[in-house]
């Protein structure tokens, strides 16, 4: 694993305007000049409530404006996204059936698919960093201070993170092996109950995403206390950088990007 994931500075989402350029037909569409001719389905591989679903719905959104036919997501998690991938890489390549993948989904070994020959990639769609945060009776304002609490009081301190091959996962991991940091990783199916975990004070910690917690930051129900990656986030200013909050090089990033089953006919992709 490497010790960096790079990627873009924050948060980008694409605009209306971009998704409807990514979908409009290349003028080889007279191969498919039929399609779309009913639903199309998106399938997220984590459950509802998190981040990834919440940017596979705004997608889902803005595809069914352009195409002129509905795009429903259908949430199919489990094993670290790896059963809802497994499942539009044996699906019909008819263009019926997309995928919201995340970087993690090619990480994993024996998943019953190959991503470099399952999937026809369509785009990229958003890429965005991890934030690491807190319940509010968790006594740190800083990585410094986990890792000193951590040390203080081994294995007591509760980290939480989608599993396994989630980049959110190997982030906490990396940061226990960067600091030494006595901490106990606890993993969630996603983001969504991760982030009702920790506002509940189920767990201390989270390697989580912003946008299943940012309502609950800005209520004051969570802290969020680092950014995984080189600049601030403009949403929330005021949290600095991993480096900047005392573990230097700790920068972990993932992309969300949308594709179909190998064998979709090259119009469809355009």
């Amino acid at each position: 694993m490497r010790r960096r994931f790079k990627g873009s500075q924050y948060t980008k989402w694409i605009t209306p305007a971009l998704i409807a350029a990514c979908v409009f037909f290349h003028p080889r569409a007279g191969l498919a000049d039929d399609y779309p001719a009913r639903t199309i389905m998106l399938v997220v591989p984590y459950p509802a409530g998190g981040g990834a679903d919440a940017l596979g719905r705004l997608i889902a959104h803005k595809l069914t404006d352009a195409l002129g036919q509905q795009v429903l997501v259908e949430n199919r998690p489990g094993a670290g996204s790896v059963i809802g991938v497994r499942y539009v890489a044996k699906a019909s390549p008819d263009g019926y059936t997309l995928l919201l993948m995340l970087t993690g989904a090619t990480l994993s070994t024996n998943a019953g698919y190959d991503v470099a020959k399952d999937f026809a990639p369509i785009g990229l769609i958003s890429s965005t960093p991890v934030v690491v945060m807190a319940h509010p009776s968790t006594p740190v304002q800083s990585l410094a201070d986990v890792i000193a609490l951590a040390n203080k009081q081994p294995n007591t301190v509760t980290v939480g993170t989608p599993p396994p091959p989630t980049l959110n996962y190997f982030g906490a991991e990396q940061f226990k092996a960067m600091t030494g940091a006595n901490i106990t990783i606890v993993t969630y199916k996603g983001t969504g109950p991760l982030t009702n975990d920790l506002v509940g004070g189920h767990v201390m910690l989270a390697f989580n995403t912003l946008s299943p917690a940012i309502g609950n930051i800005r209520a004051g129900k969570l802290r969020a206390i680092a950014v995984a990656a080189p600049e601030r986030l403009a949403a929330i200013p005021d949290v600095p950088t991993a480096a900047q909050s005392g573990v230097p090089g700790l920068e972990v990033e993932l992309y969300y990007g949308l594709a179909a089953p190998a064998g979709t006919p090259g119009p469809i992709i355009d």
